[in-house]
């Protein structure tokens, strides 16, 4: 792997592997059980680790693994907050301004019932909200696991797949066209994905 996607990977990152890891867990689980994707989406996160495994620097299996289990464990403990605290958390202020886009959310729950739990991992709101919804409704967990299970499988593997993706090309254009070409279109990738970002949080927000 050339010196200069080391550089690229870690001036990013500023993280060894096991950092990697562990940052991409501890978003993609905090967005799921504490609400942490109104501030920064998991799926940002996946998408980098896809990225820094088809760059060398990560293992594709265990940047799956890590955010597969993550996935699903945070929407696990999402679902017992929600069953133990639910009324109380959805009460918090953090919620006053997204009130509408949260009766959206436990009405989409209400009428497709646990395929919500799976469709709702594709939105970043719902995503950080559906688990508590589905605890408070009083969903059985032996309901809720399998879609919670599948969900997080298909979710996974999509985004840190797109990452790794992402990164394939930047190995391409540094074959065809060399080197300097390769850092332009590696720092757009990661600049696309920043803003992609931002704007999808935006317009949730609004």
């Amino acid at each position: 792997m050339s010196g200069v996607v080391n550089s690229l990977v870690n001036t990013v990152l500023s993280a060894p592997p096991w950092l990697v890891y562990l940052i991409v867990a501890l978003v993609v689980f905090a967005e799921d059980a504490l609400f942490v994707g109104f501030v920064l989406p998991g799926e940002t996160l996946a998408i980098i680790g896809g990225v820094t495994a088809s760059l060398g620097h990560t293992s594709l299996w265990w940047v799956l693994v890590v955010v597969i289990l993550a996935a699903v464990i945070g929407d696990s403990v999402g679902y017992e907050i929600g069953r133990l605290f639910g009324p109380k958390v959805m009460g918090h202020k953090i919620f006053d301004r997204r009130r509408k886009r949260l009766e959206s959310a436990q009405e989409f729950l209400r009428r497709r019932g646990g395929s919500a739990v799976f469709l709702g991992r594709w939105t970043a709101f719902f995503r950080a909200v559906m688990p508590a919804l589905a605890g408070l409704s009083g969903m059985r967990y032996r309901v809720f696991l399998p879609w919670n299970a599948l969900g997080g499988i298909a979710w996974g593997g999509a985004a840190v797949t797109a990452g790794y993706l992402a990164g394939e090309s930047y190995h391409r254009v540094e074959k065809w066209l060399g080197t300097g070409a390769a850092v332009v279109v590696g720092l757009i990738v990661l600049v696309a994905i920043a803003v992609w970002a931002i704007r999808r949080h935006r317009s949730e927000a609004a």
